[in-house]
């Protein structure tokens, strides 16, 4: 006599998924370290443009405030096209002090145009000259304009040499105006300095909220 057959089956609630969830999730956890992959994305996104806001206003706080500062330039903002195109209207140019023997032809110059008086001119020097006495006279000319200028440059008219222009900046220092220009840098110093307080404070808090996570 045969032995019956025994006919095992497994249980089907055991390989049917609950009521509501989803087939296809296994259970497995997709996380790394606690924090999801697009979330992880995200924050190291967050991360790069806080870094390169921070190295921006760092930057500008350098090059239109604090260098000026220390190396006793003084700042003027381009207004017509004599200079341009290398030198365009809106230039925000740096002007250092330089003795007047040092100065040589190729170099820009800012210069009174009449000696004592507010009115300057930032030209390059093209040539030298002497006037009837034996002093010694600066030959200048635009960039853009045709002819040298009319009048020599004598060494009291002479505010300084170019250091170093910044392209647009001179808009805001247009906007600003001469009689509170002081007041703002101080203001611009302060603040660039406190944004970038501020993104480092921001990056070190992302950081430990996500090492916390991660415990």
């Amino acid at each position: 006599m045969a032995a019956p057959s025994i006919l095992t089956t497994a249980d089907a609630s055991a390989a049917r998924p609950a009521d509501g969830a989803d087939p296809g999730d296994s259970g497995t956890d997709n996380t790394r370290d606690g924090v999801r992959p697009p979330l992880r994305w995200l924050a190291a996104a967050g991360r790069a443009v806080n870094f390169v806001l921070l190295m921006v206003a760092l930057f500008a706080a350098l090059v239109l405030i604090l260098a000026p500062k220390a190396t006793g330039s003084q700042t003027y903002a381009v207004l017509t096209n004599s200079m341009a195109p290398k030198y365009s209207p809106g230039t925000y140019l740096v002007v250092k002090p330089t003795a007047f023997s040092e100065l040589q032809a190729g170099d820009v110059i800012t210069f009174q145009l009449e000696s004592g008086k507010p009115a300057v001119e930032t030209h390059r020097i093209v040539g030298f000259g002497t006037t009837q006495t034996g002093e010694k006279t600066l030959i200048t000319k635009g960039d853009n304009n045709d002819t040298s200028d009319p009048n020599p440059v004598r060494e009291p008219q002479v505010n300084g040499k170019l250091f170093y222009a910044v392209p647009y900046a001179g808009y805001v220092a247009n906007a600003l105006g001469n009689s509170d220009r002081g007041l703002w840098v101080t203001v611009g110093a302060a603040g660039l300095i406190g944004y970038g307080a501020l993104l480092i404070f921001r990056n070190v808090r992302s950081r430990r909220r996500e090492a916390g996570t991660a415990a």
